[in-house]
């Protein structure tokens, strides 16, 4: 029983630590450095989230424009986006934080840079699980690598229509509130960080005897265009990649 308790009590503590903040502040207005455009993503933490929505706003823009980023003050942002701009071809040009807000400057190139591949083969659709290989595979995607995943064993789930991703054991029940909490910062549903990576031309496989053994039909699928294959089809994916991951 006492041990019970203590996972409850960790539990609510994690959920406690990953809450953003409630009500955003004023306005924040444009900072000094002239910009094109602006976007405001302050109540997120998560930089996959942060990029994707600078990625998106860059294709509104020309080369030479700049764009700038409010978030609130965090650690890791600025040199995400450091990297990202270095992996992608723009320029970072500066970053400013008046202790309320942080402004993030960054201007658009049409520089691009080499093609790279990377492959991840994904077999756990937990909650906890699935955090990693999609933020890493939505970095690689916005960084122009081209990725695939290939789904396999329990994993194949997590392309079935009506998917939800649980905490293991006694943390299932948490698993709503958990959810919701990883959604306000910016780690948004597994099934639509992977409508992200198809917007970002990433391909999609999933095992066939893998969807037999667990129940997942074609009918079910969450989209038209994955690829059923089996071994020999995604090994070829992990020959001609760069990169290649395995999460059990």
């Amino acid at each position: 029983m006492a041990h019970t308790i203590l996972l409850i009590l960790n539990c609510l503590l994690l959920l406690t630590a990953c809450s953003g903040p409630g009500v955003l502040p004023q306005n924040p207005g444009k900072g000094l450095i002239p910009s094109q455009a602006l976007i405001d993503m302050r109540g997120k933490k998560i930089t996959t989230f942060i990029v994707f929505a600078a990625a998106k706003e860059f294709k509104q823009l020309i080369p030479g424009e700049t764009l700038e980023i409010v978030t609130d003050p965090f650690a890791g942002l600025e040199s995400d986006l450091q990297a990202w701009c270095r992996m992608a071809g723009h320029k970072f040009i500066s970053a400013k934080n008046d202790g309320v807000f942080q402004r993030i400057y960054l201007q658009k190139s049409d520089n691009r840079p080499r093609a790279k591949r990377m492959a991840w083969i994904i077999s756990n659709p937990g909650l906890g699980e699935l955090l990693s290989p999609l933020g890493f595979a939505l970095a690689a995607a916005l960084s122009d690598y081209e990725v695939c995943l290939f789904f396999q064993g329990p994993g194949v789930r997590v392309l079935q229509k009506g998917f939800e991703e649980k905490l293991p054991g006694i943390n299932y029940f948490f698993s709503g509130l958990a959810r919701a909490q990883l959604s306000d910062m910016g780690h948004i549903p597994p099934q639509q960080k992977l409508q992200q990576l198809r917007e970002l031309g990433a391909t999609i496989y999933i095992c066939g005897p893998s969807m037999e053994a667990f129940g997942v039909g074609k009918n079910e699928l969450i989209f038209d265009d994955i690829i059923i294959a089996e071994y020999f089809t995604f090994m070829e994916t992990l020959d001609r990649s760069d990169i290649q991951f395995y999460v059990q």
